[in-house]
């Protein structure tokens, strides 16, 4: 059975770059180790599609809504139906110090947050920084190979599904009449928590049907202050 646009998915998946053939991301985490691409800090194993999300890529959305769960499919995306061409606009030269003032020390290859797009930083030289806000696939032909591993029904574990996804632990204890009630058991106070819960109600309220509202249940702990050494001097 063909899949909807209100579907949500659990795929796993490898693309390989075709100009080169070399794998530029897999969800396999003992091919990314053969391969030398293995990094700490993505995550591994089946991962999460939403179908009707804004930055969902055109072509693989195309190439999802006809499979179905356990089929596999491999199939090439031209640069228009992947991460689009190359944008010479959204590369820019900056001065160093627009970084140093926000206390950031830039490096040829760093990753940052640029006017909500993730940009990287081509080259440092002189005072001058050169910004790529282009994704670093854009412009490539790409090919896939991908295996649906199961669809997500009921709203209450798509929400719970997403949380994972934002790395939120918790739960959803209930949704009555449009309203869903979070309870989340790690919250901290720290700038990418709140981020992660933002991004994390946003898509449930724009993609899980039935949800008008969300309350979020969470709890904060007083931290303990460290004793001060007594001093024992006489």
């Amino acid at each position: 059975m063909a899949f909807s646009e209100n579907d949500f998915l659990k795929v796993e998946y490898t693309a390989w770059r075709i100009a080169d053939g070399k794998i530029v991301y897999t969800t396999d985490d003992a091919l990314a180790k053969k391969e030398e691409i293995f990094d700490e800090n993505v995550k591994y194993g089946p991962q999460l599609v939403v179908l009707k999300s804004k930055g969902m890529m055109k072509g693989m959305k195309r190439e999802l809504l006809g499979m179905s769960v356990n089929e596999v499919k491999k199939f090439e995306l031209e640069p228009a139906d992947a991460f689009g061409e190359r944008n010479s606009d959204m590369v820019r030269v900056m001065s160093i110090n627009d970084f140093r003032k926000r206390d950031i020390e830039p490096y040829p290859g760093m990753k940052l947050d640029l006017d909500g797009s993730i940009a990287t930083i081509k080259s440092v030289n002189s005072g001058r920084v050169v910004v790529d806000a282009n994704h670093p696939l854009a412009g490539e032909r790409l090919r896939y190979e991908l295996k649906v591993i199961g669809k997500v029904d009921g709203n209450k574990e798509k929400a719970e599904e997403l949380m994972r996804h934002y790395d939120l632990k918790g739960k959803v204890s209930g949704i009555d009449k449009g309203v869903m009630s979070v309870d989340v058991e790690d919250a901290k106070d720290t700038a990418e928590y709140f981020a992660n819960k933002a991004t994390f109600v946003n898509s449930a309220l724009d993609y899980i049907d039935g949800i008008s509202k969300i309350r979020i249940t969470e709890e904060y702990a007083k931290k303990q202050n460290e004793e001060k050494p007594q001093n024992n001097e006489s």
